[in-house]
């Protein structure tokens, strides 16, 4: 499970540095793609694998499952951390996202993200009033 907020910085050759605590679950591999909000989602290989399972059964009659499908898997791509634990985030996935040197990378549970620094900061204090607000069951059961 991916758990808390790190800040590694993008190195001269679009590199990262893995968090300590993700580097085990993301050891046999990654696949990055385009996430929602502009950052950048980061799935272990076999989280990937399962999603794709999921994504499989989507009908390939409705125009909302291809739409979404064609712009999460075209800019899906498979990495492999080398011996200093660092990957590099695809070119079009650093324009996609608006990556510059600083980044913050998040867990959010099944997955990581990667933000720019800045991107992230407007992000966290657009939802926080947003997040306190919360009246009502967003996620069932939850409270």
């Amino acid at each position: 499970m991916f758990l808390g907020t790190h800040s590694p910085k993008l190195d001269e050759k679009g590199r990262i540095i893995l968090p300590a605590k993700f580097r085990d679950e993301l050891a046999g591999g990654i696949v990055m793609t385009r996430g929602q909000e502009h950052c950048v989602y980061v799935f272990s290989q076999r989280e990937f694998e399962s999603l794709h399972e999921k994504i499989r059964q989507a009908p390939v009659t409705s125009k909302q499952a291809r739409d979404y499908l064609r712009v999460f898997l075209s800019g899906a791509s498979a990495e492999t951390p080398d011996k200093q634990h660092r990957v590099t985030v695809p070119g079009a996935l650093r324009s996609y996202a608006g990556l510059e040197r600083e980044l913050v990378v998040i867990g959010a549970g099944s997955r990581a993200e990667i933000w720019d620094a800045g991107a992230w900061e407007t992000y966290l204090a657009e939802q926080e009033s947003v997040f306190s607000d919360t009246a009502e069951e967003v996620i069932p059961g939850l409270f």
